[in-house]
């Protein structure tokens, strides 16, 4: 019995053994931190919803409760943020356990169906569910109990009542079981429409009754003032932000950022700005509000003109600008640059425009200088790196961008890669070791504007993509 325990000892070691020697070491136990996953990546992913309070463009101006708390939260972690937009909870929710985002961001109710599938922060706020009816159309010229006559007061009255919904959210749950609590049917409609979409159609007079939590009901009343929001229909509610369940450190790093966060002034001034500003109802009536009228500046007609003339995605283009500009045409840099692309006088001159000429040419004088420099570029065959190359050179010039394509190559990075290869070097371009190589050309610059520039255009595209049709 020894003796046969003994072989069975000198067995198993003699197979490790053999195991190491063919270079199949017996596997070590995966390391499983998001937060390590995300810290590496350099990007935080997350998907939230479009809508006046969550996440727009005005003005060309990426904007939103959900975006500004997430902004915050990504600087924390030092990453970048890449936002996603999906108004359909199911598909959230898919994306999430694919693996495809980190975090849902929007005000998701935390109940305890949902838990059995995700792990939640914190609660970002609290708030209850109340149904939203429209008052009489003369509401105005009737007394206060005139009106409140004609509106649902007692839950007990949603007996046999029509209530549309979001589809797969909390409010379908909780009326089926206000239902049975009140011992009678309430019809339950779930659809494909957002929060948001539904409270427009209750205000149109276009369907009866909808349920939403109470922050978006309040936002609402700001755009339409015959909507009624007073009568609730459950408790008090947190709601949070949503993880996968094995995603236990980045939770925790979220919990801990977030009850901080929440005790300062400028978490105060973002739900102010988002849930108790009457200009919401301004912003969601411009022209300039994307996220309906598609516009992002009263150019657009004129980018997209002279984009499709030089191959290019206007809302690119529109990203350049707004980072030149902010859409001013009168704007003009201490430099000399003028006009909403910022041309330098000699620029301009070389495409046969000055600031006194007209808006139109200098848009177009504009895109034939970055079509200009998309030929100086053509060995760079990835046409989406190729544009971080143009926009940067667009910023600083042709001539430092080749120098530290030049810095890249001479240190064994890629010199057609423009994230942590030549963007690298371009910051280093202020450091003498790297400014006085026999690679450089054109000196000394300051490459941290540069480099920010490039980020910031390029995540604002990523905006417009987003919110924009092309």
């Amino acid at each position: 019995m020894k003796l046969r325990k003994s072989y069975s000892v000198i067995l198993f070691v003699i197979l490790a053994f053999s195991c190491i020697r063919l270079g199949n070491p017996v596997p070590e136990e995966k390391n499983n931190s998001v937060l390590e996953e995300v810290l590496e990546r350099g990007v935080l992913r997350v998907v939230t919803d479009f809508n006046s309070t969550s996440y727009f463009i005005y003005r060309g101006q990426p904007m939103g409760y959900q975006y500004e708390m997430l902004q915050e939260l990504a600087n924390h972690l030092g990453v970048r943020l890449e936002v996603r937009v999906n108004n359909n909870l199911e598909e959230k929710f898919t994306m999430l356990e694919k693996g495809e985002i980190d975090l849902i961001a929007v005000n998701l109710a935390v109940t305890k169906k949902r838990r059995e599938r995700l792990a939640f922060t914190v609660p970002h706020t609290q708030t209850r569910q109340v149904l939203v009816q429209k008052k009489p159309d003369d509401w105005q010229k009737l007394a206060g109990s005139a009106i409140e006559d004609s509106l649902i007061r007692n839950q007990l009255d949603l007996a046999n009542k029509t209530i549309y919904v979001q589809k797969n959210s909390s409010y379908a749950r909780r009326l089926r079981n206000l239902s049975d609590e009140i011992g009678d049917s309430i019809n339950v409609v779930e659809l494909d429409e957002s929060d948001e979409q539904l409270i427009e159609r209750v205000a149109r007079g276009e369907i009866d009754y909808t349920v939403c939590d109470e922050i978006t009901a309040q936002v609402g009343e700001l755009y339409y003032n015959n909507i009624d929001i007073a009568t609730p229909v459950s408790f008090y509610q947190n709601l949070a932000w949503a993880l996968n369940k094995d995603a236990i450190d980045l939770k925790q790093t979220i919990d801990s950022w977030l009850t901080d966060f929440k005790q300062k002034r400028k978490y105060a001034l973002i739900t102010r700005k988002y849930f108790q500003n009457k200009r919401s109802a301004e912003i969601v009536a411009s022209d300039y509000y994307a996220n309906v009228s598609g516009k992002i500046s009263p150019y657009d007609a004129l980018i997209k003109e002279f984009s499709e003339e030089i191959g290019w995605d206007w809302r690119l283009v529109a990203s350049l600008i707004f980072q030149e500009s902010r859409f001013n045409p009168h704007a003009k840099s201490w430099a000399g640059a003028y006009g909403l692309m910022q041309l330098m006088p000699t620029t301009g001159q070389s495409f046969g425009v000055s600031p006194s000429s007209p808006l139109k040419m200098q848009i177009r004088a504009g895109l034939m200088y970055l079509q200009w420099l998309d030929e100086r570029f053509a060995y760079i065959k990835d046409p989406e790196e190729r544009k971080k190359f143009i926009l940067g050179a667009y910023n600083i010039g042709l001539g430092h961008i080749i120098d530290a394509r030049s810095l890249a190559a001479k240190n064994k990075k890629d010199p057609n890669i423009w994230d942590d290869n030549v963007a690298e070097y371009l910051l280093l371009k202020s450091d003498p070791t790297f400014y006085n190589d026999p690679v450089v050309k054109y000196g000394y610059c300051r490459g941290t504007e540069t480099y920010q520039y490039v980020a910031d255009v390029m995540e604002r595209y990523g905006h417009y993509k987003n919110l924009v049709a092309q």
